[in-house]
């Protein structure tokens, strides 16, 4: 059994959408129950973009240089320059040089600092599988021009294509997009419904046949 240490190291890995249905089953049930969980996920929901932006073949384990390497390098060089003159011409290339380091430092600062838009928030939902071999969990994103359908699963028939579709409060069933299985290996598809959230009423995934694989309501 998982401890409460362990999901709450797993939330920065079910805001960015990923791990396996089991542990993402795991970590929904302790979100039902655990209020300190809930708001730290909120405070991780700004920062999803930005990590999943995260390229992992450009992070490498170099160790950086000692803390204090810049200062006692800066130190050696000014009490070099104490003891010797330094030509005008010079002196003026080292301000415009200064200058422009100044300048590219205030503009890494501001691209820093700059206002980035909060993503949607993801809306956990209960997924009803009707295919033994089947697992899967699904979250909904709202939008201005509809909604979207995160899903996470393995056990879809590998080649068979799926069908999802969302249907509205009146009825009405909209599609909501296609994938193909991938058999055991873990799938992650984000489903798309020009159906709003406020006007969504369930939606389905249904194999080839049309059959009904699996269902949620909203």
């Amino acid at each position: 059994m998982s401890t409460h240490r362990d999901l709450r190291e797993q939330l920065g890995v079910y805001a960015l959408g990923h791990g396996t249905p089991a542990e993402r089953t795991a970590v929904r049930a302790h979100l039902d129950g655990c209020a300190s969980c809930r708001a730290e996920l909120a405070d991780l929901a700004p920062l999803r973009d930005r990590l999943a932006a995260v390229d992992p073949a450009r992070v490498d384990d170099l160790p950086g240089p000692p803390a204090h390497l810049g200062d006692r390098v800066l130190a050696g060089i000014a009490a070099e320059r104490a003891t010797v003159p330094v030509p005008l011409h010079r002196r003026r290339w080292a301000a415009a040089v200064a200058a422009a380091g100044i300048a590219a430092a205030g503009f890494g600062v501001g691209w820093l600092v700059r206002p980035v838009p909060e993503p949607p928030p993801l809306e956990p939902v209960a997924v009803q599988v009707a295919v033994p071999e089947v697992q899967a969990t699904a979250d909904v994103v709202p939008h201005t021009w509809g909604m979207e359908v995160q899903l996470h699963g393995a056990g879809f028939a590998a080649g068979e294509v799926y069908r999802a579709q969302v249907t509205e409060d009146d009825g009405r069933v909209v599609s909501a997009g296609e994938f193909i299985g991938t058999g055991p290996a873990e799938m992650v598809c984000n489903l798309n419904s020009s159906v709003l959230r406020a006007d969504a009423a369930s939606f389905e995934v249904l194999d080839s046949s049309g059959a009904v694989v699996l269902t949620s309501s909203l």
